[in-house]
């Protein structure tokens, strides 16, 4: 549902770097308060569904999952799709409503898989998921290596985890299921430090004069998202490995 396959690629323009640090931390600094508003209202509504039986009802019933609840499950991939090939045409506003009708359809469909964990189990994710985020995203943003090389070969494994998990739908192991999730783990977290280090590259190649001031909130708005789909999935994967069931 939620994978780095389908995450946009934001590519570096070739700018010249000019050495601007507040520029780069205020570019960075939004990407962040994006990508964690994000997250709060996708929070927001997968607590209101998975905790209310009634809302519940219109997502899945006694008989299987209902039209509504088939259409949030797989939606999420489209809204991810359209801001990634429609970037260029979309104004910042169009992108950042889109954005969060994706994060509010994936809070909902967030609400499937909580309801099927211990709140607990639930929370000790989110946080341990919370810390791996973090500090990956500090050393990432403050090392001095570059992680290119490092990024392509995540993005390989990302590749490779999903097609052992197409492989795996069909043999249903629970051994190569938790062997998958520990894999997911790992390769997201160290795409974390990739990500925020390119983001951090972008913001520090914003021109002063503004030549590109129009495109820098909506490189804000594919920034969170990036981050955004890291964390999600290192919480996701986490929860897969870890979380108890009830």
């Amino acid at each position: 549902m939620n994978y780095k396959d389908s995450s946009p690629e934001i590519t570096t323009i070739d700018y010249v770097p000019i050495g601007e640090k507040t520029i780069s931390r205020s570019f960075i600094s939004n990407v962040f308060m994006l990508m964690f508003l994000a997250l709060g209202v996708s929070a927001l509504f997968a607590w209101q569904f998975s905790a209310n039986e009634s809302l519940m009802t219109y997502l899945i019933t006694d008989t299987g999952m209902t039209g509504l609840g088939k259409i949030v499950m797989f939606s999420p991939l489209v809204f991810v799709l359209i801001m990634s090939f429609a970037f260029q045409r979309l104004s910042a506003t169009v992108l950042m409503g889109i954005f969060l009708a994706y994060a509010m359809v994936n809070g909902i469909a967030f609400s499937f898989i909580l309801a099927a964990f211990t709140p607990g189990s639930v929370l000790g994710c989110f946080l341990s998921a919370a810390a791996m985020f973090g500090i990956m995203a500090v050393m990432g943003y403050t090392t001095d290596k570059d992680l290119t090389s490092f990024g392509r070969i995540m993005m390989m494994g990302v590749i490779g985890i999903l097609i052992a998990m197409v492989i795996n739908f069909f043999l249903n192991s629970s051994q190569l299921d938790y062997i998958i999730s520990i894999i997911g783990v790992l390769l997201f977290t160290g795409l974390t430090a990739y990500d925020v280090q390119k983001l951090k590259r972008i913001g520090e190649g914003i021109q002063a004069d503004g030549t590109i001031a129009a495109n820098t909130r909506k490189l804000s708005i594919m920034g969170a998202l990036t981050l955004y789909l890291d964390f999600i999935n290192i919480f996701l994967f986490l929860l897969r490995m870890a979380g108890n069931r009830k």
